[in-house]
C-alpha cells in the first residue's frame, strides 16, 4: 500500500474557503512527525520539512514528506518513501518534485519540473517528456501547502465536496474531499478542535466504500493535519501527529 500517497493526498482538503493571504502558516524550519499504528501495534512513521533553499539564483522552500515501516510490519513489507517539492513560497507554485518509492520489490524514481504561465503549465518529465497541462496545478505535495496557506477557514459548508487538480505519477489527479464539520478529538497534546474530512475514496482495492478516510486539521493558523484514519478492507490503520516545532504560530486548537 501507498500509505505516504494517501496521507499526502487526503492533506490536500485544505481548498476553496479563502482566508487573509498575509496569514503565514507554515515557514522554514517547520517539521512535523507522525506515527502510524495499526490497532496497538506500531507500523510506521513520517515526517514533513521545510526549509530554504536557492535554485538557480530564486529563493524557495524545499519541502520533503518521507514515510517509512518500522518493527513488524517493516519486516513484512517495507516501505520507504520520499517525495520532495521546490516551490516557491508567494505563490506555492512547484518548479521542482521528486518522487523516490520504495515498497518491497517495487521501485520508482522520477523528476519533473514545472514552467507556469497565464493559461497552462509546461512540464517536464524525466520519465514521460514534455506537456502541458492547465494553469494554477500544484504537485501532491504543494497541493497541501498551498491549502494550509490560502483556503481554510470557517466559511465551510457541511457536506460541501471540494475538488482540486493536482499533477502526480505524470498524470492530472483530481482529489475530492467532502467537509464534515468541527469535531473536538483527544490527542497526545489534549482535546484538540479541528476541522474533519471524508476524502472520496475509490471502492473495491482497498476500501469498501467512498467514505472510509478521515482526516482532522486543527482549527488555528497553523491547520496542521493531526489525525488520518484509513478504514480498510484489511483492518484500520491510524496516522497521528506525534511531535512538531518551527511552528509560525501558536499550537491553539486545545480546548480544556
Amino acid at each position: 500500500m501507498k500509505l505516504l500517497k494517501l496521507l499526502i493526498s487526503v492533506c490536500v482538503i485544505f481548498a476553496f474557503t479563502k482566508v487573509s493571504s498575509q496569514s503565514k502558516t507554515f515557514g522554514a524550519g517547520e517539521e512535523l512527525k507522525y506515527s502510524l499504528s495499526y490497532g496497538i501495534i506500531k507500523g510506521g512513521e513520517g515526517r514533513l520539512t521545510v526549509k530554504d533553499t536557492v535554485m538557480k539564483g530564486q529563493k524557495l522552500y524545499h519541502i520533503t514528506a518521507t514515510g517509512y515501516t518500522t518493527g513488524v510490519v517493516d519486516a513484512v513489507y517495507k516501505i520507504r518513501d520520499v517525495y520532495e517539492s521546490f516551490i516557491n513560497p508567494e505563490t506555492v507554485y512547484p518548479v521542482k518534485s521528486i518522487r523516490n518509492i520504495k515498497e518491497g520489490k517495487y521501485r520508482w524514481y522520477n523528476e519533473v519540473l514545472f514552467k507556469h504561465g497565464p493559461d497552462s503549465t509546461h512540464v517536464t518529465s524525466q520519465r514521460s517528456g514534455e506537456k502541458y497541462v492547465h494553469a494554477d496545478i500544484y504537485d501532491i505535495v504543494s497541493a497541501f501547502y498551498i491549502g494550509r496557506k490560502k483556503y481554510f477557514n470557517d466559511s465551510m459548508v457541511v457536506g460541501q465536496v471540494i475538488e482540486i487538480q493536482t499533477y502526480f505519477a505524470d498524470e492530472v489527479f483530481t482529489l475530492r474531499i467532502r467537509y464534515r464539520g468541527i469535531e473536538v478529538i483527544k490527542t497526545a497534546f489534549g482535546k484538540v478542535e479541528c476541522y474533519k474530512f471524508s476524502p472520496v475514496t475509490e471502492v473495491g482495492r482497498a476500501f469498501k466504500s467512498e467514505d472510509d478516510m478521515h482526516v482532522w486539521i486543527t482549527r488555528d493558523k497553523n491547520r496542521l493535519p493531526i489525525r488520518v484514519k484509513f478504514n480498510l478492507i484489511v483492518g484500520s490503520f491510524v496516522c497521528e501527529l506525534e511531535t512538531f516545532k518551527g511552528l509560525q504560530n501558536q499550537f491553539s486548537s486545545i480546548r480544556f
